[in-house]
């Protein structure tokens, strides 16, 4: 069996030099949450991060999230994943970036893993890291994955509905690695997708859950989440609450 891949979330805000790291609460909880997405026995790379978002990081994953155990390790780059792979002999074509513009879903195979009657359309595959772009919650979408997909890195998509990162990562991990197809109608016949007697089963997704706080008080997410239950989103511990929180803020005058 193939080893692990590892994870890389290239951070693509632009911090000023010498400025203070600007994570809002909920990006860091999003950053956290993928660690525990992934689980031990691999690492997460963090690339392209000023000195103060090295700092913010470092104390942020230092505490836990209950009640997940068991996070992946992570490592801190103030390199690029470009600069990055070079100095750890990463070839690139075994980078697969994580991108919605890409011509194949992401399928079983990818992570030579598992089998997959898509696998001749994977030909680029196995891949050894998987490659998010670090932004969350733009809405609409501002395609900042161009960047990295005009380095030249060969791209899988998770379907036609953004997903924040961490959810991309945890869906990504539970693909390749677990063997759950992506298992989207939407996918049905598409060249490269998984059929249904691949994997080992299917993911369930719900697309721009709304979150129910108290009579008369609601608010949509426009993204698509792994699905919990038949109505609930997998979202980070404690987000819900930030979520109410902000939402409570926009109605304060």
């Amino acid at each position: 069996m193939a080893p692990r891949p590892e994870y890389i979330v290239e951070h693509m805000e632009e911090d000023e030099p010498g400025a203070p790291a600007h994570f809002a609460p909920w990006a860091l909880l999003e950053y956290r949450h993928m660690l525990y997405h992934v689980g031990e026995g691999t690492t997460v790379h963090f690339t392209s991060l000023s000195q103060a978002s090295l700092q913010a990081l470092e104390e942020a994953f230092s505490q836990p999230l209950p009640p997940l155990t068991r996070p992946a390790k992570f490592e801190l780059h103030a390199q690029s994943v470009t600069s990055l792979a070079r100095e750890r002999g990463w070839a690139l074509e075994r980078i697969c970036l994580l991108d919605p513009k890409a011509p194949l879903p992401l399928s079983v195979c990818d992570a030579g893993i598992h089998t997959s009657s898509a696998r001749a359309a994977h030909d680029e595959a196995p891949f050894t890291h998987f490659l998010f772009g670090g932004i969350l919650g733009d809405d609409p979408p501002r395609d900042r994955t161009s960047s990295l997909r005009e380095q030249g890195f060969p791209g899988r998509h998770l379907g036609s509905v953004q997903m924040s990162t961490d959810t991309a990562l945890g869906v990504t991990k539970r693909v390749v690695e677990d063997g759950l197809r992506l298992g989207l109608a939407e996918l049905d016949g598409a060249r490269g997708a998984d059929a249904a007697a691949d994997g080992t089963g299917a993911l369930r997704f719900i697309d721009s859950p709304t979150l129910q706080f108290s009579r008369g008080e609601s608010v949509e997410l426009p993204y698509r989440y792994l699905a919990q239950d038949a109505t609930t989103p997998l979202m980070a511990p404690g987000m819900r609450t930030i979520i109410y929180r902000d939402f409570d803020r926009a109605f304060e005058f």
